[in-house]
């Protein structure tokens, strides 16, 4: 990740992504722009249990849905990044 200006954002841990995390949301510094899966990278630096729903979870960006991938993310300060593993239904 190029180093530079950083933004903080709010990453919500929903479901089996708060157990695995151990918290339910934090605040975290980022580039305003980077890929979705550099900022799945970045996550999974400060919690490596995440690393587990690699191939399954999904990101909402303020509350639009986000596949990992190069996906180009434009983030803004106080942006909310929610973390969704798969949900069991039932």
């Amino acid at each position: 990740i190029v180093p530079g200006c950083l933004y903080s954002v709010a990453v919500l841990y929903f479901a089996r992504s708060a157990e695995l995390a151990g918290l339910r949301s934090e605040t975290l510094s980022v580039p305003r722009r980077l890929t979705s899966l550099q900022l799945w990278e970045e996550i999974v630096k400060r919690h490596p249990r995440l690393a587990a729903l690699r191939d399954q979870v999904v990101f909402a960006v303020r509350q639009e849905y986000v596949l990992l991938g190069d996906q180009l993310l434009v983030l803004h300060p106080g942006d909310e990044v929610a973390i969704i593993p798969p949900i069991s239904g039932g």
